[in-house]
C-alpha cells in the first residue's frame, strides 16, 4: 500500500458532507499505510482539527477559478511528495484538470456526492463532460449518480462507492436547548436543497401535537437570501422560543448524545453523512426519499416524499407517540449503518479502485 501516493482535494474544511469525508478518508488511507495528503482550495475551517497530523496537508488560498499561482503550488506539492492520485471532491476538480496539464501521467478520480447532479442542463452539463474527458474514474456516492455517470457522462470507469461515518472526539462544547427527551435535531448547512421550509411547516404541526418539542439545526449558515429566509420565517411564525441554529460543529457526537429524534428534510442528496451519523449515534430518523436515502432506513413509516410537510409532520409524530417504534427504527438503522457502512469496507474499495486506475 506504501507505493500509493494520493491527495484528497476539497474546496473547504467547513463543515460538510463532502468536506468530512475527505478528511475521514485522508486519515482512513494513513491508517491503512496509505502515503496520504489532503489539500483545502479555497478555504480552511474546523475540520482541520480532525485531520490526523500524519496526513501530509496544502492550504492554497486560492481566490479565483483560474489562479496561476495556485495551480503551480498545488503541481509543485504533487511532484514534491511523489503523488500519483488526485481524489477531487465535489467542485475541486476543476484544478487538478489545470494540474493535468502539466502532469499528464497524473491519476485524476472525481468524488461526485451532489445528488442534484443528475438534473444538470445546458452549459454546466457541457462543460461537465469535457471535463470528464481528464477524469480516469468517477467514485459516485450512490446508484443512481452512478448510472448517471455511465448514461449521461459516458463514463463508464465508474462506480458506487458507499459514504461512511467517522466520529472524531472533541470537547463537549455544544449544550442544546430545550425539553431533555423533546429535542429534534437536524444535520444540515443552511442550503437550498436541504429544504429548512419543509422542516420548519412539518414542525409547526409537531409542536401542535406536543408544544413541548425543540428544533435543533446544525450547520453554517451562509447569511444570504435563503438563510434570511430561513430565520425571518422562524420570527413570523413566533418558533424563536423552538428552534434553535447552532451554525458550524464539531462536536457531532456529543450533539446526537443530548437529541432524540434526527431529520432531513432535503430536496435532493447524494448519500448524506449526516443520515449515517445519526444511525451511527442509534438515534431514530425521519428522512425524505432522495438519493440514498430509503436504502440507509428501508422503513415506510419514517421515509417521506420531499416537499410534503404534512407527511414529514405525520411520520416524526409516529415516532414521538410511539416509543417501540421508536426504538426499532433507532435499533435497525444503527445495525445497518455498522454492517454495511463501514469505514473499513469503503476504504478497501477505494484502495481497490486505486490499485486499477494505476495499473
Amino acid at each position: 500500500m506504501k507505493n500509493i501516493n494520493i491527495i484528497q482535494l476539497v474546496d473547504t474544511l467547513k463543515v460538510g458532507g463532502a468536506e468530512v469525508l475527505a478528511v475521514n478518508i485522508s486519515n482512513a488511507l494513513f491508517d491503512k499505510g496509505v502515503n496520504s495528503h489532503l489539500c483545502a482550495t479555497r478555504q480552511e475551517g474546523p475540520l482541520k482539527e480532525n485531520l490526523n497530523s500524519n496526513v501530509g496537508y496544502l492550504f492554497l488560498n486560492r481566490k479565483s477559478t483560474l489562479s496561476f499561482k495556485s495551480i503551480f503550488i498545488l503541481r509543485d506539492y504533487i511532484v514534491n511528495n511523489n503523488i500519483t492520485i488526485v481524489q477531487a471532491h465535489s467542485t475541486s476538480y476543476f484544478i487538478s484538470i489545470c494540474v493535468k496539464l502539466f502532469l499528464p501521467k497524473l491519476k485524476i478520480l472525481w468524488h461526485n456526492h451532489t445528488g442534484a447532479n443528475t438534473s444538470l442542463k445546458g452549459f454546466k452539463l457541457f462543460f461537465l463532460k469535457f471535463c470528464c474527458k481528464y477524469f480516469d474514474y468517477i467514485i459516485n456516492v450512490n446508484e443512481d449518480l452512478d448510472i448517471w455517470s455511465k448514461n449521461i457522462l459516458k463514463k463508464n470507469d465508474s462506480s458506487y462507492v458507499r459514504n461512511f461515518p467517522f466520529f472524531v472526539n472533541h470537547k463537549s462544547e455544544t449544550k442544546l436547548f430545550g425539553q431533555e427527551g423533546k429535542r429534534i435535531v437536524c444535520l444540515a448547512g443552511l442550503r437550498k436543497e436541504k429544504d429548512h421550509i419543509n422542516l420548519l411547516n412539518a414542525f409547526l404541526l409537531v409542536l401542535k401535537h406536543d408544544p413541548y418539542y425543540t428544533l435543533h439545526i446544525v450547520g453554517k449558515d451562509y447569511n444570504d437570501n435563503y438563510s434570511k429566509i430561513i430565520h425571518d420565517f422562524v420570527r413570523n411564525q413566533k418558533l424563536v422560543n423552538h428552534v434553535f441554529f447552532y451554525n458550524l460543529c464539531t462536536d457531532i457526537k456529543n450533539i446526537l448524545e443530548q437529541s432524540d429524534i434526527g431529520v432531513l428534510s432535503s430536496e435532493s442528496e447524494g448519500l448524506p453523512i449526516a443520515l449515517l451519523e445519526y444511525g451511527l449515534a442509534k438515534i431514530p430518523v425521519v428522512c425524505t426519499d432522495v438519493g440514498e436515502c430509503y436504502n440507509i432506513i428501508n422503513n415506510s413509516k419514517v421515509i417521506v416524499p420531499s416537499k410534503n410537510s404534512n407527511k414529514l409532520a405525520n411520520a416524526i409524530i409516529t415516532l414521538i407517540s410511539d416509543i417501540e417504534i421508536k426504538n426499532k427504527i433507532a435499533l435497525k438503522l444503527h445495525n445497518n449503518v455498522i454492517n454495511n457502512y463501514s469505514v473499513n469496507n469503503s476504504i478497501k474499495n477505494l484502495i481497490d479502485i486505486y490499485c486499477e486506475i494505476l495499473s
